[in-house]
């Protein structure tokens, strides 16, 4: 049997996997890595496991990193089964991670056996993002309770600001990887890129970020009057802004320095974690359940403190 407090530590370690992962992906691209290993599931037509030069030993550290991305995963859908008391959303979820990791393992075949084509390398990297927020999701709703009501901790129109600045920050992810794909860092030298100018693209990317970031900044101008919601969201909104505004510094740097290695794989772990803190906003503000009552600011500066009785728990 695994108690509620096991399970949490067990789902944080899955969300830490998979983050790493996006990271020592990066790292093959960035070293030009990505056709160290011209085969799959086999290094190559001769080899299982080759390590024979520095490429295709850093693409089989990555492969061979997933095998620890799968453990972690198998071990919370197996926690999720065994954790006393058994709730179905936390195997769900868990079984949903299973199938992205499997899922990777394919696309990631499919990557190579394509050459690396720029629209395979980003369906890869943006899969990555839907099994981190999966993970997000699946630590968050292990730290809940396992029973009570269901209550909403801001109001409606604070979660639908929340949710737009969720979508905002999608887009600007989607577009960096056109930014990543029109770019220098491919994997290999000699293969297919997007065909855009990448100052172009770089330049629609900035404005999708900034908009996120005008979005988040007019949420907390927004906020100054409900203190209760405030307080509620503010380290994650602090938190948010740190990043995105790193992230932009990074970006403008690496940019105006003929895009060096380095940095772009420091902006691949920002823009993760951005991601990770941004599906934690977001269900910061979603109905959430709770044995306690949870502060609902209104408009003034006064704020309630009710369940919302509307809405009942599953």
């Amino acid at each position: 049997m695994i108690t509620a407090a096991r399970y949490r530590l067990i789902a944080l370690a899955a969300l830490g996997a998979l983050v790493a992962i996006v990271v020592t992906g990066a790292a093959v691209r960035l070293t030009g890595s990505g056709l160290g290993c011209d085969d799959w599931p086999a290094c190559n037509n001769q080899r299982l496991i080759d390590v024979s030069s520095k490429h295709a030993a850093i693409e089989q550290v990555n492969r061979l990193f997933t095998g620890i991305v799968s453990i972690a995963v198998i071990a919370a859908v197996l926690g999720s089964v065994i954790r006393r008391p058994r709730r179905s959303d936390l195997i769900w979820l868990s079984a949903g991670l299973v199938a992205g990791v499997v899922g990777q393992a394919v696309l990631g075949g499919i990557t190579v056996l394509v050459d690396l084509h720029p629209v395979a390398v980003q369906g890869h990297m943006l899969l990555s993002l839907v099994l981190v927020a999966t993970a997000v999701v699946l630590v968050h709703r292990a730290s809940e309770p396992d029973d009570g009501d269901l209550v909403r901790p801001v109001s409606p129109e604070i979660n639908r600001h929340v949710v737009a600045i969720g979508v905002l920050t999608a887009v600007a992810l989607v577009t960096g990887t056109v930014v990543t794909g029109a770019g220098p860092h491919a994997g290999d030298e000699d293969v297919q890129r997007f065909g855009v100018d990448i100052g172009s693209a770089a330049r629609v990317h900035s404005v999708t970020v900034w908009l996120a970031v005008a979005g988040m900044l007019a949420l907390a101008w927004r906020l100054r009057r409900r203190p209760s919601e405030r307080a509620h969201l503010s380290e994650w909104i602090s938190s948010w802004v740190f990043i995105a505004l790193l992230q932009g510094a990074i970006g403008y740097v690496q940019y105006f320095n003929e895009i060096p290695a380095l940095l772009v794989g420091i902006h691949v772990f920002g823009a993760t974690s951005l991601w990770a803190v941004t599906v934690a906003v977001v269900l910061r503000t979603v109905p959430v359940r709770r044995g306690a009552e949870v502060a609902v600011a209104g408009d003034g500066a006064n704020s309630l403190s009710r369940p919302v009785s509307a809405i009942t728990a599953d």
